[in-house]
């Protein structure tokens, strides 16, 4: 395979590449290393007590549950989960460092694989000098993509890096190890995706566009041509073995799922036609990253007759054109195979799945892959055809085509450093959210509850009130503003609050937690078991909700129970240190 990696390519020049590739790369992440958990990132790691123990990476296989402490959340993602429970054992707990370090590995593992694929699908096309050029400056221009930034930072998204990766290792084994191939075992790292995000399932039709238009060379025009026909059979003969694994790992995950996950959008219809829009939104990010959101305020179109969705529809339209019209002429079809991949990649996100969120920014991570290739072979194409034209007129057109890369690269490169930034705690990236998101009643409510964490309670409460407005039927809010009313001594209000948020929320362990928490310091000792033992059956990974319960029965002398909670938390995460002094303590007293 390594002899097949280097085919055409200048090994010297490329190991300095790769090397530049690495260093620029980690220097434009160097302040990111240390950015706070954020978001999901709280009842998938933080609150989630099956990721304190490495010993539980099995059981990460057998149960979905293990994914979230919030049932709605609970996906099937062993390898998300096993490599958090990795990240927990490596820093010793919650060091950051070590969850960021282990997700940026495999993304500068990733831009070595993207220089690789990019280079053998220009090669294919059309050999000439300039494409190691065009091929680096496509894997650098992905890799410092302010955008990427949002899934680089967010721990939890991390399962769009994990599935981006593997399947971008099948596909170069496919492509590069006649053994791999021959053996199948190019499928190997895609179910391996699968089991971290499911939308790695599009491995599959991606090889059938590569076979189609790469090895075969039948472009779209030419598929139901007579004469094509066997080929075309053939290349569904090639691909079977893919398609029938990926639909047997996406019927996999589904049936590991839990029946309590939700996608969290409301309407199917209202998502679907909202996204044409979306995806020209992604798009004209792609060139101006301005204005990127953790926590975008976009709202779902109600109707079809809004000018949005014909304007999206349009864009779609002119894309799949362009794709089906580059696909004729083999020195075109890189640009055809990414407007593919773009649009491939977007399907998971992007259809009939209504999520809560109409975009995310993070979710545009793997289908850029197909649009730096299309963009980057597309000017490279221009400037090799009219290479006379400009040289003959722009003095020095080589040293103004070098400056102008560099200065494009240069700005990216700021902007991911300012992202990074804006990732670094609660406050920087909720703030970022509700200057740019007004609208969004969780950004508003994030925001307000760091400044209730600095104990700045009227700026808290002023945040969480505009929520409200826009949002009544979020339970969360509720359980902050009865925190913050119980933090101010408001204690009448408070529970007014957190039994609201009951109303609104009893399938969420959270409601129960915080309104159990508040019976205990309050001393109402049996409401308070009551409360948090809730919490606890909806959710079994909630870890504060059964260390609340441990401290009351330790606070009211009731050392059967506080034996036997400390010891079914002691189960799932052994050595937990607290588990252990209230189980020790229990034992002595058990024991006079």
């Amino acid at each position: 395979m390594f002899k097949q990696l280097f085919e055409h390519l200048p090994k010297t020049k490329t190991f300095l590449f790769l090397f530049l590739l690495i260093v620029v790369v980690t220097l434009t992440y160097s302040n990111h290393f240390q950015n706070s958990f954020h978001f999901d990132d709280a009842h998938t790691i933080e609150n989630n007590l099956f990721i304190q123990n490495i010993h539980n990476i099995p059981l990460f296989f057998k149960d979905g549950t293990t994914f979230s402490s919030l049932p709605q959340n609970q996906s099937y993602r062993p390898i998300v989960s096993a490599s958090l429970a990795f990240d927990y054992w490596l820093g010793n707990g919650y060091n950051l460092f070590y969850f960021h370090w282990s997700s940026f590995i495999l993304f500068l593992l990733q831009g070595v694989l993207m220089f690789f694929l990019i280079f053998k699908l220009l090669d294919i096309s059309y050999k000439n000098s300039w494409n190691f050029y065009i091929a680096s400056i496509a894997t650098l221009w992905y890799m410092l993509h302010p955008a990427n930034a949002e899934t680089i930072n967010y721990i939890i998204a991390r399962s769009d890096l994990q599935s981006t990766f593997f399947l971008l290792l099948g596909l170069v084994l496919y492509i590069f190890s006649p053994f791999c191939k021959k053996t199948f075992l190019y499928l190997l790292p895609v179910g391996i995706g699968i089991l971290a995000k499911p939308s790695a399932v599009t491995f599959a039709p991606l090889l059938f566009f590569y076979i189609l238009m790469f090895e075969e060379k039948i472009s779209f025009l030419s598929v139901f041509k007579k004469e094509n026909l066997k080929r075309v059979g053939g290349v569904f003969i090639k691909t079977i073995p893919a398609f029938i694994f990926c639909i047997i790992m996406y019927k996999w995950v589904d049936a590991f799922t839990p029946k309590t996950w939700q996608s969290g959008g409301a309407s199917t219809f209202n998502y679907m036609i909202s996204q044409p829009f979306v995806i020209l939104h992604y798009f004209t990010t792609f060139f101006l990253p301005f204005g990127l959101s953790a926590d975008t305020d976009w709202e779902p179109l109600q109707t079809i007759w809004n000018i949005k969705f014909f304007i999206g529809l349009l864009f779609i339209s002119m894309m799949i054109l362009i794709a089906i019209l580059f696909s004729k002429d083999e020195r075109l079809r890189p640009i055809s195979f990414g407007i593919s991949w773009f649009f491939i990649a977007l399907l998971p996100s992007s259809s009939f799945i209504p999520f809560a969120e109409v975009l995310n920014d993070h979710r545009i991570y793997f289908p850029y892959i197909g649009l730096v290739i299309s963009v980057c072979w597309a000017v490279g194409l221009l400037l090799l055809k009219y290479q006379k034209q400009f040289q003959s007129s722009i003095k020095n057109y080589q040293a103004v085509v070098i400056a102008s890369v560099l200065f494009l690269l240069s700005g990216y490169a700021y902007g991911v450093r300012q992202r990074n930034k804006v990732w670094n705690t609660e406050e920087t990236l909720w703030k970022d959210v509700a200057v740019k998101s007004p609208k969004n009643a969780r950004g508003l409510m994030n925001y307000g509850l760091s400044q209730m964490r600095k104990g700045n309670y009227p700026e808290a409460e002023s945040y969480f009130l505009q929520a409200l407005s826009m949002w009544s039927e979020y339970s969360f809010l509720y359980v902050n503003m009865g925190v913050l009313k119980e933090s101010t001594g408001d204690y009448i209000n408070a529970e007014s609050y957190f039994k609201t948020a009951i109303q609104k929320g009893a399938s969420y362990p959270d409601s129960w937690y915080f309104y159990g928490r508040f019976l205990n310091n309050v001393n109402r000792n049996e409401e308070a078991i009551e409360k948090l033992t809730k919490a606890i059956e909806i959710s079994p990974a909630h870890l504060a909700a059964r260390l609340e319960l441990m401290k009351l029965y330790y606070k009211i002398g009731d050392w059967n129970n506080l034996l036997q909670a400390a010891k079914t938390t002691l189960q799932t995460i052994p050595g937990n240190a607290e588990a252990e002094n209230y189980m020790n303590m229990a034992n002595e007293q058990i024991s006079k």
